[in-house]
């Protein structure tokens, strides 16, 4: 059967640059890939044509030769030359030149492994519930968790004294076996080793060669005061050991701050409301009140102070984690209405009415309502 022109194969005019030669080369063997088109004997040939092409093209020596003799330069099928000598390995070694690994056909030779080699262990979690006077105050928590240690028997080494690890003898180190079916060879995890490159003919006794051993541990951690609901605490080297002497993982404890009866953590600012009588807001007064670590601030409420209203005190509400400074604690007023008085209470009370009317004055923001009478 008479060859077709190279250039022709490959669609170029024999003044195409080595750009040109290797992108049209690139543009038929994806088409024509037999990945691409399985069983297809044509689109094999077509695939098989255009490498040999490209082989002769791409290289300036032999395309010189076949520009002067043409095919008979390059010895003209008669052995030694591109049709005869080439095979699919040496296609596909080509073609990974150009295309890497979209296929997986470029040639790569797997790093030979001799022995375990150290990895570092897992990062560990674990979350805690703390209380809003342990946020403020700071406390002592203590965490108790499962994770790997390092084998004391062996000392992470994962061998009985005195021996060593194998070099795998079926993968030789390689971690994976090529196969070949047809022009196409694929790789799998090697079945002798686990795809680790090694065997341990003696492994350790305690650790069953895995270098660790699984224990529950506890120990305690200091929560620094200011702590906020969500941070997260690191603490390294207490995560997994690492694998046959690699360094451990840390463990990161993620703090939980559980809501009070009483105060609210708002920003740095320490919040809580305070229950006054009616006498106590219009004629003002001073009171004692209990802070969330047992301490007693006294407070001075204003005259005529309204409802709702934020009374301060610096520097006692809770510490920056960063810093000396604190929030503030934050005295929010509220009215204690009482649901039952007795008659002379009630007494009182509606001669105070009397006293000051039922009409109030209007402000803006606020709806005035029209008095009909008491309900009580």
């Amino acid at each position: 059967m008479e060859k077709r022109d190279y250039y022709s194969i490959l669609g170029l005019s024999k003044t195409a640059t080595k750009e040109e030669i290797k992108a049209a080369y690139r543009k038929l063997a994806l088409k024509y890939h037999p990945d691409r088109n399985p069983n297809n004997k044509e689109a094999e040939e077509k695939f098989k044509e255009a490498a040999e092409a490209y082989e002769v093209l791409s290289d300036d020596a032999k395309r010189r030769q076949y520009d002067q003799f043409g095919h008979a330069g390059m010895g003209g099928g008669m052995g030694g030359g591109p049709g005869q000598g080439m095979n699919m390995d040496d296609i596909f070694g080509s073609f990974g030149d150009i295309f890497g690994d979209i296929f997986n056909t470029g040639r790569r030779s797997a790093r030979k492994k001799t022995g375990p080699e150290p990895k570092r262990g897992h990062d560990l979690s674990k979350d805690i519930e703390i209380t809003l006077k342990d946020s403020y105050l700071g406390t002592k928590h203590e965490i108790g968790y499962y994770h790997y240690e390092q084998c004391d028997t062996c000392k992470g080494k994962g061998t009985q004294e005195g021996t060593k690890p194998h070099v795998c003898p079926q993968c030789k180190g390689a971690g994976q076996i090529n196969f070949t079916q047809g022009f196409f060879t694929y790789a799998q995890s090697c079945s002798e080793c686990a795809g680790q490159g090694f065997t341990i003919p003696t492994p350790c006794l305690t650790c069953n060669g895995q270098s660790r051993v699984q224990i529950y541990d506890k120990f305690s951690i200091n929560i620094p005061a200011g702590i906020y609901d969500g941070a997260e605490l690191r603490i390294a080297g207490k995560g997994d050991a690492g694998v046959y002497g690699g360094p451990a993982g840390d463990l990161f404890i993620r703090v939980h701050v559980m809501p009070d009866k009483k105060f609210e953590r708002v920003d740095d600012d320490l919040v809580c409301t305070v229950l006054l009588t009616y006498p106590q807001l219009v004629f003002g007064s001073q009171v004692e009140i209990e802070n969330i670590d047992g301490t007693k601030e006294t407070i001075k409420i204003p005259k005529g102070c309204p409802v709702g209203e934020r009374l301060l005190i610096a520097g006692k509400g809770f510490s920056k984690i960063r810093g000396n400074v604190k929030g503030n604690l934050i005295i929010v007023t509220q009215c204690d209405i009482p649901k039952k008085l007795s008659s002379a209470a009630k007494e009182s009370l509606n001669k105070y009415s009397e006293e000051i009317g039922t009409t109030i004055e209007h402000k803006d923001g606020f709806i005035s309502g029209l008095f009909k009478k008491f309900l009580g």
